[in-house]
């Protein structure tokens, strides 16, 4: 980092730096639509592919932060977005254009996220809670008459609506078991695909520009694979040796290739298949994270969002140590052009700390006391995580376990990751048990519950770095998180509490019977896939819960939680809270205006001067300021 600035400076410019997310194409290929906050907010912006000229659409009209997709009308005048209050997630549907009119779509109670747009504009295809469960609706453009088109005993989790508008396919069920259906556009003559075996998770990506063939993805043979099912017939034709785990995105619009993304240790690359011969080549793009829009876990095609024109598509990239830039990539010639660059501020890439990838082998059970459950060996793993070396002699270190559990820590630029290597504080990052991109095994071996063999690998991982790197300071490990990362948090602190000196948890889950009662439906059916119900299970969910066991902690602990959260409720911090001893070491902080997470730059800075500040009382490493922190 620049020896010029203070550590407070240096946090500031990280959360001023400005962000891209959701680029999507326009139906004619002309265009593309992302968010990107260079103004200090989160707005819509539309770059014209062939002038350069970039053009702010909304100002102020599109929500804080860039959580939501976007979509383009089908006639390309118009970008569909979703506004909610706050954070809270419970969005509406609302189109702009380039003149800054807004017009509401889809309002209602609960949560309404955009699917589809029907390529010939008459209708749109979106999954709603206004109902209880999280199912498929339709609103048709003339009469904006809204129909239900199921009534699923699961979530709908995603749909895509053919070339000819008169089908759609979807995915439904609770995770773990996903299944591919096939509907007719009015909700009748709906048919499960045999695409997977049972137990097995399949996707629908993309219809075939023919309409009688789609583009799917399962892991019944273990690993993610990229298939083209024929409707007519039922079979489907598999690509690839199955020697990574691979993700469907997108066909062509000649329909004779299929792009798709592979997973190899912690990077992710785009590639593309040739249907004629099956043979597939990976993107030529450095080490990193290569995506087709900016989602990095769900196989989710976002409508129109890849295809500039046959042989050109928009990818973003990024490394450790460079942020996210757009690129416009000629999988013909494979060459690239920088659309969007990617904006280090003060920055030159070499003051970002990169990430050094290891393994190590865990059966779930590390040498540290374990204070709350007692666990029996669970199957062992070679297990891959990333360490950031901040430089500091000795270090500090971090844990920071990601979220879903379903997530996945990648070469890919972190934010938070680098203010903390900024503030002295070197980094690991687990992908434990449960986390995607190595196959169906790795990610079942978690469905016995929470709190269980995945916890013990994050712990095992930081036995691992405090043994092999002598540098590192065994007196000063803490644990930060945020969400299924905030419950690793907290678990760590009241499971394994001689292996950390403080903990920092961000929306994190304490109370697992709370969480199934209160959380959105679409997240109480995951729950179950790892848990069963609180009525099936009850036992496993108090013994899970951080809450149950909160007389062990013993380190002093952050806790951070937005108050707008409505997938782990702010009933969760305050639980726990309650729980703990009076005399406990917990400084606790509600956060308004503010819900699961965020992307807007006035809280993230918040959140880095909240970390920095708590860290460098607690744990002390290179330049630390200690101050009060304004706004909280």
């Amino acid at each position: 980092m620049p020896d010029s600035l203070t550590a407070k400076e240096r946090i500031a410019e990280l959360a001023g730096l400005p962000t891209l997310a959701y680029p999507t194409v326009s139906p004619s290929g002309d265009a593309v639509a992302f968010y990107y906050d260079e103004t200090g907010r989160n707005e819509l912006y539309v770059l014209d592919l062939e002038s350069g000229e970039m053009a702010q659409w909304s100002e102020g009209e599109v929500p804080r932060d860039a959580g939501s997709p976007l979509h383009w009308s089908a006639d390309g005048e118009r970008v569909l977005f979703h506004r909610d209050e706050d954070g809270d997630e419970q969005y509406d549907v609302f189109a702009i254009d380039g003149s800054g009119t807004v017009d509401a779509l889809v309002q209602s109670e609960g949560r309404n996220v955009v699917h589809d747009v029907a390529p010939g504009g008459e209708f749109l295809v979106f999954e709603s809670t206004r109902d209880g469960q999280v199912d498929l609706y339709r609103r048709d453009t003339a009469s904006g008459e809204v129909t239900r088109l199921t009534d699923a005993d699961q979530p709908v989790w995603w749909s895509t609506v053919s070339p000819t508008a008169d089908r759609i396919a979807y995915v439904s069920n609770a995770v773990g078991d996903l299944d591919v259906y096939v509907t007719a556009a009015d909700g009748t003559e709906q048919r499960p695909l045999s695409i997977s075996a049972d137990g097995a998770e399949a996707v629908a990506a993309d219809w075939h520009p023919d309409g009688d063939r789609l583009l799917v993805g399962d892991n019944s043979d273990g690993l993610g694979r990229v298939g083209v099912c024929d409707l007519a017939t039922g079979e489907t034709t598999w690509l690839g040796d199955g020697t990574a785990e691979e993700t469907p995105v997108q066909f062509t619009p000649d329909g004779e290739r299929v792009l798709a993304t592979r997973d190899r240790d912690a990077t992710t690359v785009p590639l593309v298949y040739d249907l004629a011969t099956g043979e597939s080549r990976e993107f030529d793009l450095p080490d990193g994270v290569g995506l087709f829009g900016t989602h990095p876990r769900l196989p989710r095609r976002l409508a129109n969002d890849a295809v500039v024109d046959e042989s050109r598509v928009i990818v973003t990239h990024t490394t450790p140590t460079t942020r996210r830039e757009l690129l416009v990539y000629d999988h013909a010639t494979h060459t690239a052009e920088t659309l969007v660059a990617a904006e280090h501020g003060p920055f030159d890439t070499q003051d970002f700390v990169d990430a050094e990838y290891v393994t190590f082998a865990s059966d779930g059970v590390p040498e540290t006391r374990q204070a709350a459950v007692e666990h029996d060996p669970a199957q062992e793993f070679e297990v891959g995580a990333l360490l950031y070396d901040s430089g500091e002699r000795p270090s500090p270190l971090v844990v920071k376990p990601h979220g879903g559990p379903r997530g996945r820590d990648t070469k890919r630029f972190s934010d938070y990751t680098q203010v903390l290597t900024a503030c002295g504080y070197s980094v690991l990052e687990v992908n434990y048990r449960g986390s995607i991109g190595r196959g169906r095994e790795f990610v079942e071996a978690l469905y016995d519950g929470y709190g269980g063999a995945e916890q013990g690998d994050i712990a095992t991982g930081v036995e691992y770095v405090l043994d092999e790197y002598d540098w590192l300071d065994d007196d000063r490990v803490a644990v930060f998180g945020g969400s299924y990362g905030g419950y690793s948090a907290y678990w760590q602190l009241v499971q394994y509490p001689d292996l950390y000196a403080a903990g920092i948890a961000w929306n994190g889950l304490t109370d697992l019977v709370d969480l199934y009662e209160h959380t959105m439906p679409g997240l109480r059916a995951a729950t179950e896939t790892y848990l069963g119900t609180p009525a099936e299970n009850p036992d496993l969910y108090e013994e899970r819960s951080p809450v149950t066991h909160a007389d062990n902690l013993a380190a002093p602990l952050l806790m951070l939680h937005g108050v707008n959260d409505r997938r782990v409720p702010i009933s969760q911090a305050r639980r726990f809270r309650e729980a703990v001893d009076d005399e406990a070491d917990v400084e606790y902080h509600e956060l308004g205006a503010e819900g699961h997470s965020t992307t807007d730059q006035e809280q993230t800075l918040r959140a880095f001067q909240l970390l920095e500040d708590f860290l460098g009382r607690r744990l002390g490493a290179g330049e630390t300021e200690q101050r009060p922190v304004d706004g909280v």
